[in-house]
């Protein structure tokens, strides 16, 4: 997690140099990309302290994936309006809702596998109805770290954030949907506990 960390906050600072802003505007972007990178991670580690690794794998990491993934074969297949062109011109809503349907497809099989409530809830209508709102929810929340570093780029007008994944650019941009995601869960579930 370390390693990974500070890859992304290494690019993280390269894009937030090209700017072209005031040393203290850099200054504060520098200090907010440690509190959201950080955060990220620590949640991670925490989530991983709680539970096993094949259930982080299967309950925390392939939801964020499968949107990746319903996203991209949704939105080449069914096209339509973007969300927005300016910042991101490929995403398009098609392609967010075919991410939150992979996301609660995935989210409803690891009910069904038993990472979720007891057998006999797990065929209820109140459990479909929460995979699909917590894949809907995850889908919305990775886009928008999609849509944030992307934003970042096309500011500092760079295609990639790094050159560190040969033919995939940088690992920031390949971990901006789990970086927002578990920035999400540490402020909603992390941090609470660490103040309480």
């Amino acid at each position: 997690m370390v390693l990974l960390a500070g890859l992304v906050l290494w690019e993280w600072n390269a894009i937030v140099k090209a700017f072209g802003i005031s040393p203290l505007g850099e200054i504060a972007w520098l200090f907010f990309g440690a509190a959201y990178v950080s955060a990220a991670a620590l949640a991670l580690i925490q989530v991983r302290r709680s539970y096993g690794a094949l259930e982080v794998a299967l309950v925390f990491l392939l939801p964020v994936i499968a949107v990746d993934v319903g996203a991209y074969f949704a939105g080449r297949a069914i096209g339509g309006p973007k969300i927005a062109p300016r910042i991101s011109p490929s995403k398009t809503w098609a392609g967010l809702g075919g991410g939150a349907l992979a996301a609660s497809i995935v989210a409803l099989a690891h009910e069904l596998a038993g990472f979720g409530p007891t057998a006999s809830e797990q065929l209820s209508v109140s459990g479909v109805s929460l995979a699909l709102v917590a894949g809907s929810l995850i889908a919305i929340i990775a886009q928008t770290g999609d849509f944030f570093e992307s934003w970042m780029k096309r500011r500092a007008g760079m295609k990639d954030s790094g050159s560190l994944i040969p033919g995939h650019g940088g690992f920031f941009d390949r971990l901006d949907g789990f970086l927002a995601v578990f920035f999400v869960l540490f402020v909603v579930a992390v941090a609470p506990n660490l103040l309480g």
